[in-house]
């Protein structure tokens, strides 16, 4: 059966392998450990970014009056807080054998519009038809208007798609609309996994 697969895309697709740079802001700032990390991906106005409710620009303003940062340091926190992300080029390939074979691929991240941008930028974007991310919907995973918002443009029922994410409660939140879902750990193997759903030999 050919099936569609939603792929997440931070700590899927796009993985922190060193918070050092992370870290180093804290340090600098009289921090304790993980702080800033909590405040640029934890606070209210990440979780609005990520809902479409402010643009990006008002975000790195927000976190930048949390933390008393000049627009000179904001910018340089900004580049220096994703320093240690890679991308998991081995999925990549995979994705792009599972489109090969005839199989839909699609995206649905909770993230601010900075995600197109990004994803163009690392030429990944045209892997995923549709691609979906909150921002543009205006709701995030997991709920369940998110999954139905990727459904719809798949044109696919629950059941014949495969959802593949990081995040204990996005897979609940999945599951619960039908989907089959899948919770992703560093090192597995996307050809193995998806086997017994794809009959893949």
């Amino acid at each position: 059966m050919q099936r569609a697969i939603i792929f997440d895309y931070g700590g899927v697709l796009m993985k922190t392998v060193d918070y050092e740079p992370r870290h180093r802001w804290d340090k600098r700032l009289g921090l304790p450990s993980g702080t800033v990390e909590r405040i640029v991906h934890g606070s209210e106005s990440w979780h609005k970014a990520m809902a479409g409710q402010i643009t990006v620009e008002a975000y790195w303003d927000n976190i930048a009056s949390q933390l008393n940062l000049s627009p000179y340091d904001i910018q340089a926190l900004a580049a220096d807080f994703y320093a240690g992300d890679r991308l998991d080029t081995t999925l990549i390939d995979e994705i792009k054998q599972l489109k090969q074979a005839g199989h839909a691929v699609a995206l649905l991240s909770n993230a601010s519009t900075a995600l197109m941008d990004e994803l163009k930028a690392l030429q990944i974007a045209h892997l995923f038809d549709p691609l979906v991310i909150s921002a543009y919907i205006g709701v995030t995973k997991p709920e369940r208007a998110a999954y139905e918002a990727v459904l719809e443009r798949l044109q696919r029922p629950a059941d014949e798609t495969i959802f593949i994410d990081d995040m204990p409660a996005n897979i609940i939140g999945a599951a619960q609309v039908g989907i089959n879902a899948l919770q992703y750990h560093n090192g597995m193997s996307l050809k193995k996994t998806l086997a017994p759903l794809l009959k893949i030999e």
